[in-house]
């Protein structure tokens, strides 16, 4: 760890005012920038401890002076002389390095946004798990990966996990009770993504372009083409498991292409209760930052007269496997849905730098399914270690048979 000053490990107390202290573990990407906005327009009530970034320097020295915070840390270490130069003069602590970044997710906050894309959000996300506060958590593989020890952990320290992923919040804001008596089935909402009237000829001709030319979100890249393939349905499929505790047949996925209805819970009375709003990330990201209230956002109102109509359909599995690829996985447990993130990561790493074709991404996701072993891993610690272990090997793995195909 590389690090300007001596930590600072003096947040805001905890019931001492009515602001609230707060740290982004992932600051610059997409997720983060709309938190960075919500934390702008209500400078008032919020103090920023820490921001966490992985090596845009430029735009989290600018984040960091703007918000007042406390700390900013970059991951790679490459960054850190950019970062310290960006911000001298400052007063604001700096650190480079995966040391940093845990030590910046232990210092104390009343709500973290965990929202690291990919594996490498996994330990500090955990780490954070550890204060017993608030998590805001829109980091899939947390729960995609180590489901199980995850949930398992927040439960031992106290942490309260608020999902940041719309649909998850849709969810969350749809059951009704907290021990969700009468409770049948939720349904989680996708767009379809820009291939959901395609033909499976023309998607296997698909190319970046067309993949990334998401009809309602704006999103990084990596998943906007999850959302291409819908494999994005299936990690949040096994997400939903674990932070709802509901069995794989109690979860429905529909598609409904206006992005309007983002989740449904059902009810044994017939009661359908959903959450709808414009597709904007600062509504999720308003609710977990402002919960157990209600803050304002500057998303555009809905207005269904206008929309005047919503559609919705059942997903082509044939076109898009990868949501019974994930539906399998979650049968097979923790393991086999590590196999399945690690995976689809490296080929759609592979597919952005134009290395394979699009339906390679779901195939190579199958293919290394049906060669692994998933057996089973220890305890809580040393399963989160065995996992971390299986995730690095099935990431070499993958891009060694992606090697293979492109000889």
């Amino acid at each position: 760890m590389r690090t300007s000053a001596p930590q600072n490990s003096g947040a805001t107390a905890r019931g001492a005012s009515d602001i609230r202290s707060v740290s982004i573990l992932g600051s610059t990407g997409s997720v983060g920038r709309n938190t960075v906005d919500l934390l702008l327009a209500n400078r008032d009530r919020y103090a920023v401890q820490a921001l966490v970034a992985n090596n845009n320097a430029k735009v989290l020295a600018e984040q960091a002076i703007a918000l007042g915070a406390k700390l900013a840390v970059v991951a790679d270490d490459d960054a850190y002389s950019k970062l310290k130069e960006f911000l001298a003069g400052s007063g604001i602590e700096t650190a480079a390095g995966p040391d940093a970044v845990i030590a910046a997710a232990n210092l104390s906050a009343d709500w973290i946004m965990a929202a690291i894309v990919g594996a490498a959000g996994l330990r500090p996300t955990l780490a954070a798990l550890e204060q017993g506060t608030i998590l805001a958590l829109a980091n899939k593989e947390c729960l995609v990966c180590a489901g199980a020890a995850f949930m398992a952990r927040a439960a031992k320290f106290g942490t309260t996990i608020l999902p940041v992923d719309s649909e998850h919040s849709a969810i969350f804001q749809s059951l009704d009770n907290p021990d969700r008596g009468g409770l049948e089935t939720i349904t989680l909402t996708a767009s379809g993504g820009p291939f959901r009237t395609w033909s499976l000829e023309k998607i296997a001709n698909a190319r970046l372009e067309d993949a990334l030319k998401h009809p309602n979100w704006n999103m990084g890249a990596k998943v906007t083409i999850d959302s291409a393939t819908m494999m994005n349905k299936g990690l949040e499929l096994i997400e939903a498991h674990h932070l709802f505790g509901l069995d794989n047949e109690r979860i429905d996925i529909l598609v409904h292409p206006e992005s309007i209805v983002h989740g449904m819970a059902t009810y044994a009375d017939g009661s359908v209760i959903a959450q709808l709003g414009m597709p904007d990330m600062r509504t999720p990201i308003a609710v977990s930052l402002a919960w157990p209230k209600r803050m304002a956002a500057p998303v555009a109102k809905l207005d269904l007269a206008e929309i005047s109509s919503l559609t919705f359909e059942n997903p082509d599995l044939e076109k898009f496997p990868a949501i019974s690829l994930a539906r399998n996985a979650l049968c097979e447990g923790d393991r086999a849905a590590t196999i399945l993130n690690a995976a689809n990561e490296i080929a759609v790493s592979a597919f952005l730098d134009n290395k394979i074709e699009f339906l390679d991404i779901a195939a190579l996701v199958g293919d290394r399914l049906d060669r692994a072993n998933f057996g089973r891993a220890g305890e809580t610690g040393s399963e989160i270690e065995s996992l971390l272990v299986l995730d690095r090997e099935t990431r070499h793995l993958t891009g060694e048979e992606i090697r293979a195909r492109t000889l």
